[in-house]
């Protein structure tokens, strides 16, 4: 299982603290090598070399030193080797020379195979061999010095030795790795240790307590000693089981990464382990133009063009530092320590230069990039949910602005603790489904026929009671949670509209989506797949954009929505008129219908300014071959001054409330073939 966040092969640069460390330790551990060759009794060694026991176990070292025991998917923690019990078990039995020289053959095997680099290789030699050094010190205070022409076999008086022994060979081993790792990865070697000591010591406690058992069956019938390969074989798959269940719960199952329950927990050890003089950064990226290759070469190549951007996210930050896929085309990366912005700001611009290398696949080039949202603590949040979202606040603005990199920035920010509250109860209410879509009617003016139904977002709070959506939907907007709503509002839309259609109520429903919508250039992806899976033709929904959306000079609205008019969607202009549309904007936009904003339109039969106003929205949309809707229709007086001026469509109190949907079916039946009566007005709640 290959963990793309490895980067322990990476040479360190000379002259840093993880270069000195490597370096002397890998000289103490090779002097404690040669030494002990230079007590190596050759012709013991040749007499042992004839010997099958001797290539039964160098066989059983090799073999033990392949492939780990994974005891947690954590990179912090690794694997123990199963060649300890049998290295461990040689050192009792023959001695530190043979044991050690043995180790050392091992783990160069193990290098070639695997294709370390050379630098860990050596580390890895001196460091086992202190370790074993280590343990044969602590044996020979007891007066315990094995060889190959004195081995030794251990009896029932021996366990306080052998433990001691084990216990020497096991804190050093798990130091030196940690300290190698704390260094590589800047981070506390107790932070490591603690990481370590816990899973790995059950693992070598078994090992090396399996290591006297070795030498005495060894010492009496050697050929009995691979039959310890079935034990082994049994811990080894039922770990390797374990950590795999492990590393799915924790890793995205495409690019390996982190998912976001690890970058949770990563996220909060960072945050419990920072210093006053540093922060710690979550950042957000966004991919933009992705979808393109989707769209073009199929979801397969979008899934390798992840993988390689996995590669080059985690191979352009610190060794320590996380990557994470949150999903999508979305990912997080965490810096448990960065000085200030300032060289948070370095980091996003060096992981934006390496997503914006070309990309070639399927023999064309892609150009991608990414916009990147920074959120630092303690300066923006305290915790990781409101790193997480405020990280969201800058990425959208970076995204909005086309800026690439965004610093959090408070007065842009329109969020406050009680709205943050509300927005934690927001993600819970979509996920329990607690949120309901009332329906408004759209109806003509000319003869009352329905025109359609708008599909209003309603929210009763268990504890605050109903929610108005101004006070939920704009915050949402801002964070992370708006594709969530906006997926939860089109299923159940799409939903309603395959109930209405598929009994003979063809009532075509209209949603309202967010820039943000338009900007994650996912939405006509998700609309055909839902059309497709409720066999409902495109018509049978109509996305609504405000003025203000549609007119922006943004290449990635734009791109949405040649995809949404490729689809057949309808798209309509909302709130018109509280805008700056120019005659030639609204003349470019792929939009079929115009709803005229209600703050115009209720005042029409008082106002001679707002009646000019409308009148002359009323007059372009027509000549533009586009359907004209009347907002905020409350009145007879309002109706009528509408249908004088030739507007075709009214909504609003003077027709129908919002309703649920079952309410809205039976009005809808009531109505169906027949004219709506001006005149209704039904007394005005407070869900409206």
């Amino acid at each position: 299982m290959t963990d793309p966040t490895d980067t322990r092969d990476t040479g360190p640069r000379v002259g840093t603290p993880l270069w000195g460390y490597l370096a002397g330790i890998t000289v103490i551990g090779f002097t404690a090598l040669v030494v002990a060759m230079l007590r190596l009794d050759a012709a013991g060694v040749a007499g042992l070399a004839r010997t099958p026991l001797f290539w039964v176990l160098a066989v059983l070292v090799i073999l033990g030193e392949l492939r780990p025991v994974m005891v947690s998917s954590a990179t912090t923690v690794g694997g123990t080797y199963p060649s300890t019990m049998f290295t461990f078990a040689v050192l009792l039995h023959l001695g530190l020379p043979v044991a050690v020289l043995m180790q050392a053959v091992a783990v160069v095997i193990n290098g070639v195979v695997t294709r370390r680099s050379w630098h860990r290789i050596m580390f890895n030699i001196a460091q086992s061999t202190l370790a074993l050094t280590a343990a044969a010190v602590v044996l020979g205070t007891f007066g315990i010095v094995p060889s190959p022409a004195a081995p030794w076999v251990p009896g029932g008086g021996d366990l306080l030795a052998i433990a001691l022994a084990g216990i020497a060979y096991f804190v050093t081993r798990a130091t030196l790795v940690s300290g190698a790792v704390a260094l590589h990865e800047r981070r506390s070697i107790m932070r490591v240790l603690k990481a370590t000591v816990g899973p790995q010591s059950l693992v070598y406690t078994g090992l090396l307590g399996l290591a006297p058992l070795v030498v005495v069956v060894m010492s009496h019938s050697p050929g009995l000693v691979p039959l310890f390969v079935a034990p082994l074989a049994a811990v080894y798959f039922t770990a390797t089981l374990s950590m795999r269940r492990d590393h799915q719960a924790l890793h995205d199952e495409l690019t390996a990464l982190p998912n976001r329950k690890m970058l949770i927990v990563s996220t909060e050890e960072a945050l419990a382990e920072a210093r006053q003089d540093e922060r710690v950064g979550l950042f957000l990226l966004d991919l933009d133009r992705f979808k393109e290759v989707n769209d073009t070469l199929g979801h397969p190549v979008g899934d390798r063009l992840l993988q390689l951007i996995a590669h080059r996210l985690t191979h352009s930050v610190r060794p320590g530092d996380v990557v994470a896929r949150l999903g999508g085309d979305e990912f997080a990366v965490l810096l448990p320590s960065i000085r200030d912005a300032h060289a948070a700001r370095e980091v996003a611009a060096r992981l934006r230069a390496a997503l914006t290398e070309p990309v070639r696949l399927e023999g064309m080039t892609f150009d991608l990039d990414a916009s990147v949202g920074i959120a630092l603590y303690p300066d923006h949040a305290p915790d990781f949910e409101l790193l997480l979202q405020r990280a969201d606040v800058a990425m959208y603005l970076a995204k909005e602005g086309r800026t690439g990199v965004e610093l959090y920035q408070p007065d842009k920010d329109r969020n406050s603790p009680e709205r943050l509250t509300l927005l934690g109860d927001l993600r819970r209410a979509i996920d329990n489904r607690e949120l309901r879509l009332h329906y408004q009617p759209k109806v003509g003016l000319g003869g009352g026929d329905i025109q359609g139904v708008e599909a209003l977002l309603r929210w009763r709070h268990p504890v605050h009671g109903p929610i108005a959506p101004s006070d939920f939907v704009p915050l949402a907007e801002q964070s992370y949670l708006m594709r969530q709503l906006t997926a939860y509002v089109i299923e159940e839309a799409l939903e309603q509209a395959a109930a209405w259609w598929h009994t003979g109520l063809r009532v075509q429903i209209s949603v309202n989506i967010s820039a943000r919508d338009l900007l994650a250039s996912a939405l006509p992806e998700q609309l055909e797949v839902g059309l497709a899976r409720y066999g409902l033709p495109p018509a049978a929904i109509q996305l609504e954009v405000t003025e203000r959306i549609l007119t922006g000079d943004q290449a990635y609205t734009q791109e949405t929505i040649k995809a949404l008019a490729t689809l057949g969607v309808p798209l309509a202009l909302d709130d018109f008129g509280t805008g700056y549309s120019s005659l030639i904007r609204l003349q470019r936009l792929a939009v079929s219908e115009v709803k005229i904003d209600a703050s115009f339109v209720r005042r029409i039969a008082e106002s001679e300014d707002d009646y000019r106003i409308v009148r002359s929205i009323v007059d372009l949309v027509r000549s533009l071959g586009l359907r004209s809707v009347a907002e905020g229709v409350e009145s007879d007086d309002v109706a009528m001054r509408l249908v004088e001026m030739g507007c075709d469509v009214g909504q609003g109190w003077l027709f129908c409330h919002p309703m649920p949907a079952e309410e809205a079916a039976g009005w809808l039946r009531d109505r169906a073939g027949g004219a709506v009566e001006y005149g209704y007005q039904p007394e005005v709640s407070s869900s409206a």
